[in-house]
This record gives C-alpha cells, structure tokens and sequence, in this order.
C-alpha cells in the first residue's frame, strides 16, 4: 500500500541564518510511505499532524538534520512503514526559486 502526502504546508523555525531562528517560514513537505497492508492502516491525518508537531517542536537548523530525525520519528510512531520517501521544501527562502532536500528511507519490517 503506498500513502501520498503532498503539499502539506505550515510555517515553522528552520534554518541557520539569524532570521530563520527569529521568524518562523513557510515549509512544504511531500511525502510517500510504503507499508503493508493487513487489516490494519496507517491513518495519514495522524501522519501529518505528527510532522506539523514534531518540526514546529523540534527547530531543526538543516533540512538535512529534519529529514534524519523525521524519518526515524516517524518508523518509531507509524512502525509498519517499510520505505519513506521524504522532501521538505523551503519555498520562500530565495527570491527566484523554491529550494528542496529530499531523501529515501528503506526500513527492515
């Protein structure tokens, strides 16, 4: 079974430079979680809210560092993912582009 999270959009602290630790920004993180399916579901509203929590909490200074500690979080919360493939982008961070970190995670089930 695969579960398709696009576009999830908030704001949150996130970033190295001064401002970015000041003033939230908007992020927008895109998601695909393999799993198999037996009678019980992963249910993709915790999913999102799960990740809106954890980046609002966490202030990651790298996207890197919260793609990492994410991943992770989100095997040890929604165990039955086998493969993650995560992208947060931060759209407004440059004036002429939106910019992106993006990674896959094959997990043992």
């Amino acid at each position: 079974m695969k579960i398709s999270i696009e576009d999830l959009k908030f704001q949150c602290i996130i970033g190295i430079l001064d401002f970015e630790r000041e003033k939230e920004q908007d992020v927008i993180i895109n998601l695909t979680i393999d799993y198999k399916y037996k009678n019980d579901f992963i249910n993709y509203a915790d999913v999102t809210e799960f990740i809106k929590t954890a980046m609002k909490n966490k202030k990651y200074l790298l996207i890197e560092d919260a793609l990492e500690d994410l991943s992770q979080l989100l095997k040890e919360n929604f165990s039955k993912i086998n493969t993650l493939h995560l992208k947060i982008t931060k759209p407004s961070i440059l004036p002429n582009c939106r910019v992106s970190v993006e990674e896959q995670y094959l997990f043992d089930s």
